[in-house]
């Protein structure tokens, strides 16, 4: 298993980690099989999706916080509640195919680390089965 540290400069952020998948992927020299990439934190999660377009992230953290409001009389006191509901609904880890030593993404994915309660530095662990 490898461990990434993920460090997020705002509040809400979707951060590109699939080199650093990619790289863990060519170091264990993986031809065939799959990568579970998961975040053991209850305000993040992980998700594939669009990195072609700069605005695809930004049109899904806006998604996200019209669906799940800041401040919407949460019970939680630490003011974070809402990050709480993102990173279920979007959940904490992804897995993808390699297959010839590869990640099998589509032409558009990338793998997004989701950040919904920060700056923060995380942590990301990769196992490569």
């Amino acid at each position: 298993m490898k461990e990434i540290s993920v460090r997020s400069a705002s509040r809400f952020e979707m951060i590109d980690i699939t080199e650093a998948i990619r790289q863990a992927t060519r170091e264990e020299k993986i031809e065939s099989g799959v990568v579970l990439v998961y975040t053991p934190h209850t305000t993040a999660a992980v998700t594939i999706n669009e990195n072609a377009d700069p605005d695809v992230p930004r049109d899904l953290l806006a998604a996200l916080d019209r669906a799940v409001p800041l401040s919407a009389n949460y019970r939680h006191s630490e003011g974070n509640s809402a990050a709480h509901v993102k990173s279920s609904l979007v959940g904490a880890s992804e897995m993808v195919i390699v297959e010839n030593g590869r990640l099998v993404l589509g032409t558009w994915q990338s793998i997004f680390f989701c950040e919904f309660d920060g700056p923060r530095t995380r942590k990301v662990f990769i196992k490569l089965m």
